[in-house]
């Protein structure tokens, strides 16, 4: 097990442990880090570790699949844990598993396709993330459609950024109906120029605004086709 720095304290309060420093592992680390979050960057690779020496807290070489070098580093006692193995599956529901045991931390564990998923799911894992996946259906969301962003949640919730349908132009919220009509809320507004604001029901669109609109997923994405 190497180390970059000796491993002292390292589940302090707002600490974060992040398994698995690929793509997505590392650049959450660095950005964890870059938030002023203290990160523990742990992965089975040394050249990796060597690569994150001094840009994270703490980095170690460690096989997690091992529950007593995970105990060694102190997982028991984090409060928040990102497992983001992806290319050796094994590794991934061992080290997730085990965790799993500790009870105390709060786990997300990187799934690399729909079975992973399924299996970490079947674990007891309640954050399951697929990047690309996600990424995916994001992307497809913004090029078949007129919103220039989107953020689907659990449950067919999103919020979409857009603009204001022309019918909507120069009219206050509160006399619009649009909630009633479409079954969304605009929820904030950023005038040409200027910074995004929460919206009232005396706030007046116009056709060069941006919006933030909130509602079932379908309706949101509905909404946003009536530019």
């Amino acid at each position: 097990m190497f180390s970059s720095k000796p491993i002292e304290a390292v589940a302090a309060a707002d600490s974060v442990a992040v398994i698995g420093l690929g793509r997505f592992g590392g650049a959450l680390a660095l950005e964890l880090e870059e938030a002023g979050t203290e990160v523990l960057g742990i992965d089975s690779d040394e050249d990796t570790v060597q690569s994150y020496n001094g840009r994270l807290t703490h980095v170690v070489r460690a096989d997690t699949t091992k529950e007593e070098v995970l105990r060694q580093l102190s997982l028991p006692d984090f409060d928040r844990v990102v497992v983001g193995i992806g290319s050796d599956l094994e590794a991934s529901i061992l080290t997730t598993s085990i965790l799993l045991r500790f009870d105390r931390p709060t786990i997300w564990a990187k799934a690399i396709s729909e079975p992973h998923a399924q299996i970490l799911s079947q674990l007891g894992v309640e954050r399951v993330i697929r990047p690309e996946h996600d990424m995916g259906k994001r992307v497809a969301h913004l090029v078949r459609g007129t919103m220039l962003d989107y953020v689907e949640f659990e449950d067919n919730f999103a919020m979409v950024k857009t603009r204001p349908p022309r019918e909507y132009w120069e009219r206050e919220l509160g006399t619009t109906g649009l909630r009633a009509r479409h079954g969304v809320t605009v929820v904030a507004v950023k005038r040409k120029g200027g910074e995004w604001d929460y919206t009232t029901a005396q706030t007046t669109l116009y056709d060069d605004d941006e919006i933030i609109v909130a509602g079932p997923t379908s309706k949101a994405e509905l909404f946003s086709s009536l530019i």
